[in-house]
């Protein structure tokens, strides 16, 4: 516990340096110094891989992060962005295993697990797939990604389509438990099919 206290005092040190700098996107990418004692929770490349559910940075590199006022706002507009919702599943012999409904902004496509710190090609293939038919193949179509409060997955998943191409990639850093709050409308999601069908 202390160590994590630690890491989080190090870390909010970190953004604080960060709002002082003119470059954001250097500071964006020093993020990882906060944790620089806690290698084993990342992968080589960057990417989260154990302990999921734990307090995330304010943003990530490559996209925007949004609050529920701004996410609402832009759903309203005349050119709405598309919903990717990652919340990760038990996969097991071929079935996602649930046993509650899983609520989800209305709208949202449900692709779970592709925030995983480490994705097989199966998940990767998944994911890449959904990508493109939320996007419509085009590469700077506005996205926003999210799951829960507190969850590692969508900044793996947010963090893993910018290194991909995505241009107009947002973070719900909130996801459902902000959206729930705010007392706006949510509805039980099914998840996309795992293969990809095609």
């Amino acid at each position: 516990m202390r160590t994590l206290t630690l890491a989080l005092c190090l870390f909010c040190s970190a953004l604080a340096v960060a709002d002082d700098q003119p470059d954001q996107k250097a500071a964006q990418q020093n993020w990882l110094e906060a944790f620089k004692d806690q290698e084993e929770l990342f992968s080589f490349e960057g990417y989260r891989i154990i302990r999921y559910r734990s307090p995330t940075p304010q943003g990530v590199e490559g996209a925007e992060t949004i609050g529920t006022q701004t996410l609402h706002q832009m759903l309203q507009s005349k050119h709405p962005p598309a919903l990717l919702n990652v919340q990760p599943v038990r996969w097991l012999q071929g079935h996602f295993l649930q046993n509650e409904a899983f609520m989800q902004i209305p709208g949202s496509r449900w692709i779970p697990n592709v925030g995983m710190g480490e994705l097989d090609k199966g998940w990767e293939d998944y994911f890449r797939h959904h990508l493109n038919v939320v996007a419509n193949n085009q590469q700077n179509a506005a996205l926003v990604l999210y799951c829960r409060a507190d969850c590692w997955m969508s900044w793996n998943a947010v963090k893993r389509a910018a290194e991909w191409g995505y241009t107009n990639l947002y973070w719900y850093r909130d996801g459902v438990d902000g959206w729930r709050e705010a007392g706006l409308e949510l509805q039980a999601g099914t998840p996309e099919p795992y293969p990809v069908r095609r």
